[in-house]
């Protein structure tokens, strides 16, 4: 028995909660709902954020845990603006009760992972999603004539770094945080760039992606449009890398990326019309 289980048996308790955030981009941040900041497992959790969480639901199957955090937006910590963006999407959350006259005994209460996220009226509610809900994932291949695996994963080996397959551009226009000038790249095909990649590198989206729905050359760069805005408005002069797509046909595999021999699809299944077709009646 832990020390903190063994100062739950004795009935008078000295316990808080204490939720850790990681983000996918490194940052870290703790938050707790005792009146004083407590370090935890080496972080420092704020208690100043007014976090507050409903009752975890859990269970011994493999139905999905969940839970739900609330707290007030913070310019310093959780920020409606970083909400907006989407930096905290899919954030691992880890949430401990501790005992506070002693931080370092503590117990696990829940692991997994930030879900829907709503804002407003200066704070904002989020949904806890436990590991099971991984298991919610489609799983297996998908069999059809175009290929299934992700431009530039293990499986499609196509290096997005090698030339001609990326260009580091820089923003001329911006509309709407979705339609954006860029100067550079210009030597590329039009199209050469729609359905792929595209990644903010500096400025106020740093870091912020989309796919790309439009791409057309214009003098001296390119007009880029993306398929949602971004969740923070780009401004002349970011940075913007910008990736190669792939329509996912075999024709383009071996065309324009000359990867035919990684190609993840099957280009010779029967379609629609071969499985509607029927016996053509011919005159005796």
């Amino acid at each position: 028995m832990t020390a903190l289980r063994e100062m739950l048996a004795t009935g008078v308790t000295t316990v808080a909660r204490a939720w850790v955030l990681s983000r996918k981009d490194g940052l870290m941040l703790g938050f707790t709902d005792h009146d004083r900041p407590l370090v935890v497992e080496g972080v420092r959790c704020r208690a100043s954020a007014g976090m507050s969480a409903r009752a975890l639901e859990t269970g011994s199957g493999l139905a999905v845990d969940n839970s739900e955090a609330a707290g007030v937006l913070s310019d310093d910590a959780i920020s409606e603006a970083d909400l907006r963006a989407g930096r905290w999407d899919g954030a691992e959350v880890v949430v401990r009760l501790v005992d506070w006259s002693d931080p370092s005994s503590t117990e696990i209460l829940f692991r997994g992972s930030l879900g829907e996220v709503s804002y407003g009226g200066g704070a904002f509610q989020v949904e806890l999603r436990g590991l099971t809900d991984a298991l919610n994932a489609p799983r297996g291949r998908v069999y059809h004539s175009r290929c299934d695996a992700v431009l530039g994963d293990g499986r499609c080996a196509v290096d997005l770094d090698a030339p001609g397959r990326a260009a580091e551009v820089v923003i001329s226009s911006a509309s709407e945080a979705r339609v954006l000038e860029v100067i550079g790249a210009e030597e590329a095909a039009a199209g050469w760039f729609v359905r792929g990649r595209a990644e903010l590198l500096d400025g106020a989206a740093i870091g912020l992606t989309d796919r790309i729905k439009i791409d057309v050359p214009i003098p001296g760069g390119r007009r880029i449009e993306l398929w949602e805005p971004l969740g923070a408005a780009p401004a002349i002069g970011d940075r913007l890398r910008i990736e190669a797509g792939c329509d996912k046909a075999m024709a383009t595999c071996r065309d324009k990326f000359a990867n035919l021999l990684n190609f993840r699809g099957f280009p010779h299944i029967p379609g629609d019309d071969w499985l509607m077709a029927s016996p053509a009646r011919r005159a005796g």
